[in-house]
């Protein structure tokens, strides 16, 4: 078998329906055997960056390995960015990369480069990767790429990369597949969890903060089962916002830098913290964590050293969430949870006075309400996807999530220009279901190229951008720390006009500059002759429009702007 039809077959076989990539001469030998020998629908994309993040979004839905491919050389290098977004937000996935023939590879020459285009893509990739292998042996192909996808999917999720030089990829082997996978299972110790199960009923006021690692565990289902057993209300990270649907009476809200004020706030006054696939960064801490330390910490996670990282003195239960979700569910002893009724209705009063519509003062549309009215009208949509940016902490404040709905997002690279692209690959791994995407002018020319793939795959994709005409996120920071001068940011900036763009894509879209316009918008998103087709809408934002409440840096994460003021400058 030749080894491109090897590897064709090897995604059939793992359940992988779609891939992402952009051509180019180093990988035609398998996209050629994708495409003859399988009903794998292969997306070409206009960048690779963007297959890479449209793996990324595929992968985040299936909870399978997304699959991105590039030639060598610069398609090698500009799937990195999205390479490194999986691997901070624990995405599993599998890169392939071409390479040159191997008689062209410089080896230990002490020259730059050999073949054309060769490049160690390799070295590059390894810090963001879990494995990376260049595959020298045909007869190695069957073996590595069961390791990579095993890799990719095993304890903490992640990329994988595998480089083939072009001569490999049309050589001859025997194939043999590997469809056993034996993962190890931890053990957790019975004295922790009955001591955690004590500490549940005697707290008064306890958090559990959900974090990304339930559903990079694929156990949101144990997660609910858990929650509902204990009856401890719950936070969220960024990237655990879709853990908890809006309504859940046991939701109090999203924390961190830009978090509601109220969840800050219990976050800060809870007395016991069950902390679960988070690793506390500085984003949901602050810089001053020594306001956390003060209270019982149980963190559970399936890596030891993200646990006493940032935040010490946490009781460390080291096994990934199944395993932990499934050890407690087995504790034989009679342990009534009683719900912590006062507690919950002290945060609830907290949120009536802070609400997160009341923050900004704004002429013009207020993006805290655009994100409750949007979201509330938007139950087809099954998947919310927000750029980088200050539409993504509104969003991330005040979206009205459904049981079922997914937030996909770029947590810890943080990368502009994520979300088109990922939408298009939560989309096609939805089978065209509609998705909507938020994303600020900035982040919109990053990737603008890809309306093209939305337009060729019909895909449903119902595109927000929030337009304010600067990159307000850093034009804030600018008002806090620089008197104002918006270099780059406001000066020296400029967005197209994106309805016109859209237009020209032969994308349906329309733009809105009042708060009386918003509901006929939304009506237009669902309407029946709309709610299969790309449509874009874009939002008039004030450029001055900050993005509040903001921790105060320096201070505690419960102090936040306008009301506190930072007493340091902001490092991160």
């Amino acid at each position: 078998m030749k080894v491109s039809d090897f590897i064709a077959e090897f995604l059939v076989k793992k359940g992988i329906k779609s891939i992402f990539e952009l051509s180019g001469g180093m990988i035609t030998h398998i996209l050629d055997s994708v495409s003859q020998k399988t009903d794998v629908k292969i997306v070409t994309m206009h960048h690779e960056q963007a297959a890479a993040f449209a793996a990324e979004g595929y992968a985040r839905v299936t909870n399978l390995p997304g699959v991105a491919l590039a030639t060598s050389g610069p398609g090698a290098t500009n799937l990195l960015t999205g390479i490194g977004s999986c691997y901070f937000d624990s995405t599993p996935a599998i890169f392939i990369t071409g390479q040159v023939n191997r008689h062209e590879l410089k080896g230990e020459r002490g020259i730059r480069q050999l073949g054309f285009q060769e490049t160690d893509i390799l070295s590059m990739a390894k810090p963001i990767t879990k494995a990376c292998y260049q595959i020298n042996n045909p007869d190695d192909i069957p073996e590595i790429f069961e390791m990579a996808y095993r890799i990719s999917l095993e304890g903490r999720p992640g990329p994988v990369l595998i480089d083939i030089p072009m001569d490999v990829q049309r050589a001859q082997i025997n194939p043999e597949f590997f469809l056993k996978q034996d993962y190890s299972v931890s053990i957790i110790n019975e004295e922790v969890l009955s001591q955690l199960i004590d500490d549940i009923q005697s707290a008064s006021r306890p958090l559990i903060l959900a974090g990304r690692g339930i559903k990079a565990g694929n156990c949101q289902q144990f997660f609910e089962s858990f929650i509902e057993r204990v009856k401890v209300p719950v936070i969220t990270t960024l990237l655990g916002l879709d853990t908890i649907p809006y309504s859940d009476p046991q939701r109090i809200g999203f924390i961190g830098s830009y978090g509601n004020r109220w969840a800050n706030i219990a976050f800060g006054e809870c007395d016991l913290l069950i902390v679960l696939g988070s690793r506390l960064d500085i984003r949901q801490t602050g810089a001053d964590t020594k306001f956390i330390e003060n209270r019982k910490i149980y963190h559970i996670d399936c890596e030891e050293a993200e646990i006493n990282n940032r935040v010490t003195g946490c009781v460390p239960i080291l096994a990934d969430l199944n395993t932990f979700f499934s050890s407690f569910a087995e504790k034989k002893e009679k342990y009534p949870f009683v719900s912590p009724h006062g507690w919950i209705n002290y945060v609830n009063d907290l949120k009536q006075t802070w609400p997160d519509t009341k923050e900004l003062n704004t002429d013009g549309i207020n993006p805290n309400q655009l994100m409750h009215e949007l979201s509330s009208r938007s139950k087809m949509a099954k998947v919310y996807l927000a750029d980088v940016g200050s539409h993504q902490m509104w969003a991330a404040q005040s979206l009205e999530l459904q049981r079922g709905q997914f937030f996909l997002t770029s947590g810890g690279m943080g990368a502009m220009g994520f979300s088109l692209p990922a939408g298009i690959g939560a989309c096609i791994a939805l089978d065209k279901k509609p998705v909507v995407v938020l994303i600020g002018d900035g982040c919109m020319q990053i990737n603008i190229q890809e309306l093209q793939t939305i337009v060729r795959n019909k895909l449903p994709i119902k595109i927000v951008v929030l337009n304010n005409r600067t990159l307000g996120m850093i034009r804030q920071f600018q008002d806090s720390y620089f008197e104002s001068r918006y270099q780059s940011t406001y000066w020296g900036y400029d967005a197209p006009d994106f309805t016109k763009v859209a237009l020209a894509y032969g994308i349906d879209a329309k733009t809105i500059e009042d708060t009386k316009e918003i509901d006929q918008a939304v009506e237009w998103f669902w309407n029946e002759n709309n709610v299969d087709q790309p449509q874009l809408l874009q939002v008039m934002i004030d450029p001055h429009t900050n993005t509040y409440p903001k921790i105060a840096f320096g201070r505690p994460i419960t102090e936040m702007e306008p009301f506190a003021k930072p007493i340091e400058m902001e490092g991160t």
